[in-house]
């Protein structure tokens, strides 16, 4: 992990505007920071994702076209701390649906807390915790050849461009058979007023998310960053429904990194781009999954119509 870290972060601030990947955001500090995040009043995007989960659970269930007494993989990217999908293991485990449940996640931190967790609150449902990068766990899953369900939620694909996220479908694709199907949780667009504090909350929750990618670069690969000298500062366009997070330097400044041997100077104003949330509408995802093997078989709202998960089922391949 420390050389890939290395490495991207290398090529992110040698690259002209300067970038970090917003994936390594997420150690044991970042993954806490990132659960009170999500018990923000300002972040709207779990609370709304949830009302899906616990007031529309079965029609999830009637929608993912599950039956009690056929097995399936219920297979989860990103797994997290699980919040919501206990609420659908629950139902699942209460009406004795046959499954077992395979959180994957780069931490290895969330994985275990999770599975903890689940074995204390829902002892009866089989889970096999998986660490690593989705394809390759996905592609050691493939040679089952069972029903699969896959978990996307949280609109984790709004991290992604356009283009990234259709590729990212479409190797999706690859892994899965006709009939398995995919429920892409995703934030819809909306009005600049709703959407940006939910980037930047006034007790400043994601301004310590955001800089502990900074503090990671210290600690892990030698790096002198003052964090009193970069201000978190998200922007949000509504026309083109992409939120944006950035870390801005507010003085001129230089920072060496020792394990990479090169020192990287800041003017007062430059911004390190480590974030996209793109927000989505039915015209987004259709495009976003043109050329894959998927096509929408439904979509489900929370009751504020801020938030959707969509159902994508594997067509037949032709």
């Amino acid at each position: 992990m420390t050389e890939a870290f290395k490495k991207d972060v290398e090529a992110g601030l040698d690259a002209k505007p300067k970038t970090l990947p917003s994936k390594y955001f997420y150690d044991k500090k970042g993954d806490a920071l990132f659960v009170e995040i999500m018990n923000l009043p300002e972040y709207y995007l779990t609370p709304c994702e949830m009302d899906i989960f616990q007031n529309k659970t079965q029609e999830l269930i009637n929608e993912l076209g599950l039956k009690p007494e056929s097995y399936f993989e219920l297979i989860e990217l990103g797994a997290g701390d699980g919040t919501k999908t206990k609420e659908l293991l629950r139902s699942l485990d209460s009406q004795n649906y046959s499954f077992d449940y395979f959180p994957i996640d780069i931490s290895s931190n969330a994985l275990e807390l999770l599975e903890k967790d689940l074995s204390q609150e829902l002892p009866n449902v089989a889970v096999q915790t998986k660490q690593g990068d989705y394809f390759t766990v996905l592609a050691s899953l493939k040679v089952s050849k069972k029903p699969k369900i896959i978990l996307f939620l949280g609109s984790n694909i709004g991290n992604m461009t356009d283009d990234l996220a259709a590729e990212f479908i479409y190797n999706l694709g690859a892994n899965l058979q006709a009939g398995d199907r995919l429920l892409l949780g995703v934030d819809l667009i909306k009005s600049k007023e709703i959407v940006l504090p939910a980037y930047n909350d006034p007790n400043g929750i994601t301004a310590k998310f955001n800089h502990n990618l900074l503090n990671r670069i210290n600690n892990e690969l030698e790096g002198n960053f003052n964090l009193n000298d970069f201000e978190h500062r998200p922007e949000y366009d509504e026309k083109e429904g992409i939120a944006k997070s950035f870390i801005v330097s507010t003085s001129n400044q230089t920072v060496e990194i020792k394990s990479i041997g090169k020192s990287y100077h800041f003017i007062k104003g430059e911004k390190i781009h480590t974030e996209i949330s793109r927000k989505y509408n039915d015209e987004l995802i259709e495009k976003i999954i043109e050329n894959t093997d998927f096509i929408i078989q439904s979509k489900i709202l929370d009751n504020k119509g801020y938030f959707a998960d969509y159902i994508l089922a594997k067509k037949n391949q032709i």
